[in-house]
C-alpha cells in the first residue's frame, strides 16, 4: 500500500522559517520516501505505508519538540504503481460516504 501525507506545522511566521518547520522539513527530506514536496504553506510526501507511517511518527515528535503548537495532517491511500491497475482505491468522498458524511463536493 502507498500513502500520501499532507501536513503543516504552526505557529506560522511570515518573516522567517520557524525551527519546528525546519525540523519537519529535515525529517521528510531525510526519510525513505519516493516523493517529497516542501512549500511555505503545506508539504506533501509519498511512499510505502511503512515508510510514511514511520516518518509521521518522527515528524510529530521532532516538530513538537522544536516548538510546534499544532501539526495538521491528512493521510490518503494512493494507487500503487506496482499494483493491478484495476484495483480500487478509496477516495475521500468514498470514505465519507461510507461513514454517512459529505464527500469533498459537499464541503
Amino acid at each position: 500500500m502507498r500513502l500520501r501525507v499532507e501536513f503543516t506545522t504552526e505557529p506560522f511566521d511570515l518573516d522567517e522559517v520557524p525551527p519546528h518547520a525546519v525540523a519537519a522539513r529535515e525529517v521528510v527530506q531525510g526519510a525513505a520516501l519516493d516523493s517529497v514536496d516542501v512549500g511555505p504553506f503545506g508539504n506533501t510526501a509519498e511512499g510505502r505505508a511503512e515508510s510514511v507511517l514511520a516518518t509521521i511518527d518522527e515528524l510529530l515528535r521532532t516538530s513538537l519538540a522544536a516548538g510546534a503548537t499544532r501539526v495538521s495532517l491528512q493521510v490518503n491511500v494512493i494507487a500503487d504503481a506496482d499494483a493491478d491497475t484495476d484495483a480500487e482505491v478509496d477516495t475521500d468522498a468514498d470514505t465519507a460516504a461510507a461513514r454517512g458524511g459529505p464527500g469533498e463536493g459537499g464541503r
